[in-house]
């Protein structure tokens, strides 16, 4: 017969006659000492599992002496630091010799049936309407002088595309510039709309080849 009890916040399986080393107990050697927290005893095929302890089941045991354990050694160590410290410790222990286990008394726990509370239906969440994504736009800083801030005006007045670009009179670029203060009103989209046109045909190299020969985008 053996039984597993917890004994000094440590558990232990033990049997009758059997040596054990706990932690410090209270009491001189030679007292008897007992433990009720008896987690699982066993006596064959017959088991008995507690819930968490067995209820009147007691591992009786006797204090044969008090002792300290094995030194364990700690060092500590701060790289470049020149910090060293070392340090031992006992542990404080006691040996008991168990001399009874009883279960007299001791109630099986039956295993808990759990009752899951009938699931309220919740109505499916509605699924949220995919949302119309604005139609892509170009990046109008391919087309020479035009930087960001100028693309982002164009773009809030509806010029997205190349085609777009290429499709507005130079008197209303001129106007979208003007309005957005002196610090734009000085350039010159006179060429604009030809390079957008060049970028809406897909032809690059064109426009690679023009705005190598127009510094600024600007024609002579």
């Amino acid at each position: 017969m053996y039984a597993i009890v917890e004994i000094a916040g440590q558990q232990f399986k033990v049997a009758k006659d059997q040596k054990v080393f706990v932690h410090r107990l209270a009491g001189e050697e030679g007292d008897k000492v007992s433990f009720d927290k008896v987690l699982l005893a066993a006596d064959g095929d017959n088991v008995t599992l507690g819930a968490p302890a067995i209820d009147g089941a007691q591992v009786g045991a006797k204090i044969t002496r008090h002792l300290k354990g094995d030194k364990v050694i700690v060092f500590k160590k701060k790289r470049r630091k020149g910090y060293r410290v070392k340090n031992g410790h006992r542990q404080s222990l006691t040996e008991i010799v168990i001399e009874s286990i009883v279960t007299s008394g001791a109630k099986k726990a039956a295993p808990k049936k759990e009752t899951k509370p009938a699931a309220k239906k919740e109505a499916a969440p509605k699924k949220a309407a995919p949302k119309k994504s604005a139609p892509k736009g170009d990046d109008l800083k391919k087309v020479e002088g035009i930087g960001p801030k100028i693309a982002e005006l164009f773009n809030n007045a509806g010029i997205n595309t190349f085609t777009d670009l290429a499709g507005t009179d130079v008197d209303k670029l001129k106007e979208i510039l003007v309005a957005a203060g002196s610090r734009y009103a000085s350039k010159n989209p006179g060429s604009w709309p030809k390079q957008a046109k060049m970028a809406a045909d897909g032809k690059w190299d064109e426009l690679k080849e023009w705005q190598d020969n127009h510094k600024g985008g600007i024609e002579n």
